[in-house]
């Protein structure tokens, strides 16, 4: 019988939470026995404390935020705290706490143990025959701590009844919360020496200046022979696996030439972890069919030889009758790194949502080297920009220039403004621009753009702060080197409307959709559709859907169940693979009800056939 992560840890907290101040009398000896963190070794103690926490967290240095994340992590060391030792630690004054709060409290508080579960239960099994049943739960779940309605005890029951006999044998169930335990510490533990590992890797391959490309396949079979052994109990005997062939092909239409085509540029931009991008309206006056295309820009400085993935997602402006807001999406590519696809629509409004997997387009993880200078004086003391940054200045206006017509309209400044200043231009501040520089047509030139900065520079006497936001904005980082953004290029090509429009609308994060739909909850349900399923094992309503295309993969958890599950995926047995984590192995939380996208991953190297070998683990 296998049980689910809500189920295991509800259940023993509230058996251990019964009476605090006779548990303490009860168990006066089990002070001395959790007190290991002091007779242990001390560093050992340390140890499992930071493989727990490193569970929940991607470090040490990250907080603490709620105590609802307390309570897991305690729980990750095999605590089972009630609340009232919760609230012990988090009062109503505390915001966070620290990895060394975490260690003082584990230091305190007393691991669970076999005894303390069987004295624990046998005080509520009442007729002794080492069940509990149905009702006996019931009124345990109903009356202490989260209260529970009948019907939810109840579907809590039928997830690990096994054999729907009503009833929960209690010393299979104690062997299980332990045997859990002790795996958990065993994975928390390779897991860190693993994410230790490549940390150290990273760092070196960082201080190779060669330059020489690392092959995850060295690196994975590396590790082979410390990955996790399969336990028939709670992990899956078969591997979630793929392979993909690095051949890439996309079919055009062959009158694409006789095809109404507009366009536009666009950008992904990367801040604070969290991806922000141009984002378009598309108007259809009349049912046609379409073509619509994406590509990565290569700018004059800062792209990768290998093409950030970029692809678009054709969304309705209203459900249809099946509740479907997703019409397509690009899933074939060419090797050049453009994305397509081609439908029929009918007339109407449409969204097109860019996107990228963020398997190659990540966050900066710090920033070293010496600060590019942005401004100098001249003979005469006027203030005037270097050639360096005029050349970046110069591909700023280019990208930003989104219908490429060499110029810059109102509304392209007023989303380039919004972009760096996260306000808009105001009639005065374009009189302003009017004023102060030549336009063509009311547009900005390059010339003048080049201009309205070297006037800041001047006006602020050589303070480059106001620069630097912009640039910063932009993407760039001190070295003047575009690592936070990447520039696309967007077609669409109409067969039977001449007078579709194409519309930037906004550079912002994605909005929220009719039904309260986050645009991750509209793009998992197409992976779900149209992926390879395969039941997680143990969980009878937890499910693994496995989506590959010519350019990457998708692994989506599907929790259809009434409880919180904790799913550990390992995924470092791929080959030639790059993920949009820092890790190939990560532990999830899945709520009741939800789907997550687990991993998308993508090959490292193009030019090489890449397989996805993945495992996960009911925790």
């Amino acid at each position: 019988m296998l049980f689910s992560d809500n189920f295991l840890f509800t259940l023993t907290s509230i058996l251990l939470g019964k009476d605090r101040t006779s548990r303490e009398l009860e168990f006066s000896n089990m002070s001395r026995r959790s007190s290991r963190s002091s007779t242990m070794d001390q560093g050992e103690f340390i140890l499992e404390c930071k493989a727990a926490y490193l569970s929940m967290f991607d470090s040490i240095k990250e907080k603490i935020e709620s105590q609802d994340s307390l309570l897991e992590a305690l729980q990750q060391t095999g605590r089972n705290p009630s609340v009232k030792i919760l609230k012990k630690y988090w009062t109503n004054d505390t915001d966070e706490l620290s990895f060394d709060d975490f260690v003082d409290i584990c230091k305190k508080e007393p691991v669970t143990t076999s005894d303390d579960l069987m004295k624990a239960f046998r005080k509520i099994d009442i007729n002794g025959d080492g069940y509990i049943s149905l009702e006996e739960l019931h009124k345990i779940l109903t009356s202490k701590g989260e209260k529970k309605s009948k019907s939810e005890v109840k579907k809590m029951i039928d997830e690990v009844d096994e054999n729907k006999d009503g009833r929960l044998d209690y010393k299979e169930f104690c062997q299980m919360v332990m045997s859990t335990t002790e795996e958990s510490k065993k994975m928390q533990r390779k897991m860190m020496e693993r994410k230790e590992k490549k940390k150290r890797q990273d760092i070196e391959r960082r201080g190779d200046v060669s330059g020489s490309q690392v092959s995850v396949r060295s690196a994975a079979s590396s590790v082979k022979n410390d990955l996790p052994r399969p336990s028939p109990r709670v992990k899956k005997d078969k591997s979630r696996q793929g392979s993909v062939s690095r051949a890439h092909k996309l079919d055009e239409p062959k009158n694409l030439r006789e095809w109404t085509h507009t366009k536009s540029k666009g950008s992904f931009f990367m801040e604070d972890g969290s991806l922000i991008c141009h984002q378009y309206d598309f108007n259809l006056p009349d049912d046609s069919k379409i073509w619509i295309t994406i590509q990565p820009q290569k700018g004059s400085r800062g792209m990768d030889s290998s093409p950030v993935d970029t692809s678009v997602f054709i969304l309705r402006d209203r459900p249809d009758e099946d509740g479907n807001l997703l019409v397509a999406f690009t899933e074939h590519r060419d090797s050049r790194g453009k994305y397509g696809v081609s439908c029929d629509l009918s007339a109407g409004k449409y969204y097109i949502m860019p996107y990228t997997t963020g398997c190659r387009f990540k966050s900066r993880k710090s920033e070293s080297g010496k600060e590019a200078k942005l401004v100098s004086q001249d003979k005469g003391g006027k203030y005037v920009i270097t050639k360096s940054f005029r050349k970046v200045l110069e591909d700023i206006f280019d990208y930003s220039d989104l219908d490429g017509n060499g110029f810059m309209s109102r509304k392209e400044f007023n989303l380039f403004n919004i972009r760096t200043s996260g306000e808009e231009v105001a009639d005065e501040e374009w009189q302003v621009v009017e004023d102060r520089i030549d336009l063509e047509d009311g547009e900005i030139t390059k010339a003048g753009f080049l201009q309205l900065n070297e006037l800041e520079a001047e006006d602020s006497e050589g303070d480059t702060e106001d620069l630097w936001t912009t640039l910063v904005s932009m993407g760039y980082n001190k070295q003047l080197v575009m690592d936070q953004a990447c520039p696309f290029q967007l077609d669409v090509y109409t067969e039977d409307c001449d007078d579709a429009e194409l519309d930037v609308v906004r550079v912002d994060s994605y909005p929220t959709y009719p039904g309260d739909l986050s645009f991750d909850d509209i793009i998992s349900k197409s992976f779900i559709k149209q992926g390879e399923i395969s039941r997680v094992k143990g969980m009878k309503d937890l499910c693994m859907y496995t989506y590959t295309n010519d350019g990457w993969a998708t692994l989506v958890l599907d929790n259809k169940s009434h409880t919180r599950v904790r799913v550990e995926l390992d995924c470092s047995r791929s080959e030639n693979v790059t993920s949009n984590h820092d890790s190939l192995q990560r532990t999830l939380r899945v709520d009741p009800g939800s789907t997550v996208i687990a991993y998308h991953l993508m090959p490292e190297d193009d030019d090489r056939d890449w397989q996805v070998k993945c495992t996960e683990t009911i925790r």
